[in-house]
């Protein structure tokens, strides 16, 4: 069933919600996703679990209209449908940029009793600075967006068992954003310390990471108390769309660990 909620600052956030088992399991995507990025996941899951997928502020259906792109605004999207589901046990599973985003949402949402990370918080200790990010990507961003999505990005995104199908869908849906937004949509995720919030998280944190770059497990625990790491093998960035059955085996019995 598609529903919107009001976030924070008033914008409209879209979800959509299946099933009616317990724990709540909320998905959401990375950079420039949306819910669709989760459908897979949506028909493995939804006889066992309560399945919500959301679009961030900015993404999919949800209200492109915010001045100022934050972190906490993220979060507080976040928030927003996990109120408005009105669970008292809710797992989030966070790909890509949203894994910093699930730690911040963490923090402000009770009902959290575990995150679930997707290819995203490898090594704690090696994040981007907000400078460097601006020299290395958004520079090639607004130089040649087109350029980038098919050349530059590819390099970081996808390794050569990635499906052909997999790559030309993500940078048809990069390609519908206009450079300057997207630049936007991704600012907040080197703006913000989230080592500091990480050493807040008190609940299980498991990712499920591609083996195309390493996990720093050890750097990892020096923030989050509880981090634990599966490894999937010959995907890129986008697991649960490149080895969907794959994935969802390895999520089903992490939740079931979990749980």
């Amino acid at each position: 069933m598609e529903k919107y909620v009001a976030s924070s600052d008033g914008k409209k956030i879209h979800y959509k919600e299946s099933g009616n088992g317990n724990p709540t399991l909320i998905f959401i995507h990375g950079w420039l996703g949306n819910t669709e990025w989760w459908e897979d996941q949506q028909k493995y899951l939804n006889s066992q679990y309560h399945i919500v997928q959301m679009d961030l502020a900015g993404h999919g259906k949800s209200d492109s209209s915010r001045e100022e792109w934050t972190s906490a605004g993220y979060a507080d999207d976040i928030k927003a449908v996990a109120d408005a589901v009105n669970s008292q046990e809710i797992i989030l599973v966070g790909h890509s940029m949203s894994g910093a985003y699930v730690l911040e949402a963490s923090l402000k949402i009770p009902q959290v009793k575990a995150l679930v990370l997707v290819d995203t918080l490898k090594n704690l200790d090696e994040a981007f600075t907000e400078q460097q990010a601006e020299e290395i990507i958004f520079t090639q961003y607004m130089t040649d967006f087109k350029y980038a999505v098919e050349n530059f990005l590819p390099q970081y995104l996808f390794v050569e068992q990635t499906p052909a199908n997999v790559k030309e869908r993500l940078q048809y849906e990069f390609l519908q954003n206009e450079p300057e937004m997207a630049i936007n949509l991704l600012r907040p995720l080197y703006k913000t310390d989230f080592n500091t919030i990480a050493k807040q998280v008190q609940v299980p944190v498991i990712a499920i990471n591609s083996d195309a770059s390493p996990t720093d497990l050890e750097a990892n625990r020096k923030y989050l108390k509880k981090y634990d790491y599966v490894t999937i093998k010959g995907v890129g960035h986008y697991p649960m769309l490149e080895k969907p059955d794959e994935f969802n085996t390895i999520l089903d019995d992490i939740l079931k660990k979990l749980i």
